[in-house]
């Protein structure tokens, strides 16, 4: 049933941001990377599987399709495979401007931050900084994540490191997220979750659902954010 939920931002000490699909659509230039990678194997991969990549790391995500394709590579060719794709996505994401940031977002970082809340980026990529420093966001963001230190979502370990990177507990931590994955990864670390898109098909329920972001700006009002849709 569709009802209103509100939560006041005087309970919000730090917002978690994942990168894409959130910010920016870089999600889509992923999975075409991913994609070029598997057909140059022989391998024609449908959209479905390209998906279950979305809000992993790389190497997670190249042993999800190879596992699916039953391609048998060792560590070596692995590493090859992965840093092929790297280098598609660079080249897909290199026209990377402001404009194409996501309606709501800026507007969205400025209410939270002038509320006193912490803003940091939980992404599962490697190229957050490359990206946010693209879209001129990087002085938006109190903290970075750095994935190469920790499990890939849905474990809750990179949320937690954010945390603790802006001295927040997870309790009082909202996740934006728009993967199944880091939805799972965020409520496993104690997180609030509010999931951005149109229908949610995971296992692991958010605490929130709206359809944009620039819905969610449009619904704040007086210190509140109230999220329709759950």
């Amino acid at each position: 049933m569709v009802k209103d939920v509100i939560f006041d931002l005087d309970g919000v000490k730090g917002v978690i941001f994942d990168l894409d699909g959130v910010i920016v659509d870089t999600a889509k230039y992923h999975l075409q990377a991913w994609k070029r990678v598997i057909e140059e194997l022989g391998v024609i991969c449908p959209k479905e599987v390209l998906e279950r990549t979305k809000g992993v790391d790389r190497m997670s995500s190249l042993n999800i399709l190879l596992n699916w394709a039953n391609l048998k590579v060792d560590e070596e060719a692995k590493q090859v495979l992965a840093t092929r794709k790297n280098k598609y996505f660079l080249e897909y994401i290199n026209g990377l401007e402001p404009r194409h940031i996501f309606p709501g977002v800026i507007p969205l970082i400025k209410r939270l931050r002038e509320s006193g809340v912490k803003i940091a980026l939980g992404s599962s990529t490697r190229n957050a900084l490359f990206i946010l420093d693209r879209l001129q966001l990087t002085s938006y963001f109190d903290a970075i994540a750095d994935p190469s230190k920790v499990p890939s979502k849905p474990a809750p370990n990179l949320f937690l490191q954010v945390a603790q990177l802006i001295n927040v507990a997870p309790a009082d931590c909202v996740v934006v997220e728009d993967s199944t994955a880091g939805v799972e990864a965020a409520v496993r670390a104690g997180m609030r979750v509010l999931y951005v898109g149109r229908e949610y098909q995971g296992n692991v329920p958010p605490t929130w659902t709206i359809d944009t972001l620039e819905k969610l700006i449009e619904v704040i009002d007086n210190g509140k954010i109230t999220s329709i849709r759950l």
